[in-house]
């Protein structure tokens, strides 16, 4: 794991090498299926098969990442020994009818169920295929969900499956004649017959910021789309041409009409939902601009408030603050000094 101010950060959490080379061997599934040292992780409909347990045994959204100490003890028991949710990694011979494979790598994980080193497979299954091999529909987890309690290597797996298979989703034909695409390099690259050009995933980098003013007071905005009473650090898509930092001044001016000055980069998630990069910084507001009025753009934005950590822990009245699979509630806790104990969505 990669160690920076925010390396707990749940879909940001690795344990898998995802061994670049042998995506261009010939027959390269055929081998895997051939292979029972192969573990396979089911999807459908984006979500994940869980080993062990379903989605009501608990507030997983509320639970603390699991480290790799705290997951040994899990692992000879399925994964979920220690009250942990943990990801069905099942052999080859369990799948032979699936509709998208992609090869994810090599397992690092030495506390985990396969070998180490062992070869992982994301697999799509037809609803018909999925309902067949695990019908209980709790079994079945998205990753919102359960990121905070899966341990490195199954939070890993998730993001990186999740993400691939939401591009070949978007990508089944060439954007430049129409032709349908051919999938291949283990499922990471789709080949047009006619171009004769390969197309390779996108990721999409977005700025997120944390904005504090000279009370030390932190900057949240509502969006149009969400109940009343939920907030969250504004954020934005980088633009063609443009550099994170400026990207993250000229977003917070489009919301909230605030002008921040020295973006800190803190570190950063990826958010498979569908294709983003969450990039996080902590700003302060521009003391030449300090007393000016807070103009939310009314569009995307609908309100935004100045919250103290006191307003934040407010049994009354504190918002409800996102999840704690995301970055933003990372540097919400980051600027706060700890875990908040306020109710997230």
């Amino acid at each position: 794991m990669l160690k920076t101010l925010l390396a707990s950060l749940p879909l940001s959490r690795f344990e898998i090498d995802r061994d670049h080379s042998t995506r261009d061997l010939p027959g390269l599934f055929e081998t895997l299926w051939a292979d029972e040292k192969t573990r396979i992780l089911p999807f459908w409909n984006g979500q994940a098969l869980l080993a062990s347990g379903d989605a009501s045994d608990g507030d997983w959204s509320a639970a603390p990442a699991r480290d790799s100490a705290s997951a040994r003890a899990a692992a000879s028991a399925g994964g979920a020994a220690d009250g942990h949710p943990a990801l069905a990694f099942l052999p080859p011979s369990r799948l032979t009818d699936v509709e998208l494979r992609v090869y994810l790598g090599l397992s690092l994980a030495v506390d985990a169920p396969e070998a180490l080193g062992s070869r992982l497979v994301a697999v799509s299954l037809s609803d018909d295929v999925a309902r067949a091999l695990e019908p209980d529909e709790s079994r079945w987890v998205n990753l919102r969900t359960a990121a905070s309690s899966l341990s490195d290597r199954d939070a890993g797996a998730f993001t990186e499956a999740l993400g691939i298979m939401n591009w070949h989703r978007s990508h089944t034909h060439c954007p430049r004649c129409g032709a349908a695409t051919v999938i291949e390099k283990g499922g990471w690259v789709r080949r047009c017959p006619v171009q004769d050009i390969e197309i390779f995933p996108r990721t999409d980098p977005a700025i997120i910021v944390g904005i504090v003013d000279a009370d030390d007071r932190i900057l949240l905005g509502s969006n149009a789309l969400w109940e009343n009473n939920r907030y969250s650090l504004l954020a934005g898509f980088v633009e063609p041409g443009e550099s994170l930092e400026a990207a993250t001044i000229r977003e917070v001016f489009e919301e909230s009409g605030v002008r921040i000055v020295d973006p800190e980069y803190l570190g950063s998630q990826p958010w498979p939902f569908p294709a983003s990069l969450m990039c996080g910084f902590l700003a302060r507001v521009d003391p030449a601009t300090a007393q000016n009025a807070l103009l939310p753009d009314g569009e995307e934005i609908l309100d935004v408030r100045w919250f103290s950590r006191d307003d934040l822990t407010d049994p009354a009245n504190a918002p409800l603050l996102p999840g704690s699979a995301s970055i933003a509630r990372s540097i919400i806790e980051h600027w706060y000094g700890g875990p908040i104990p306020a109710a997230s969505w």
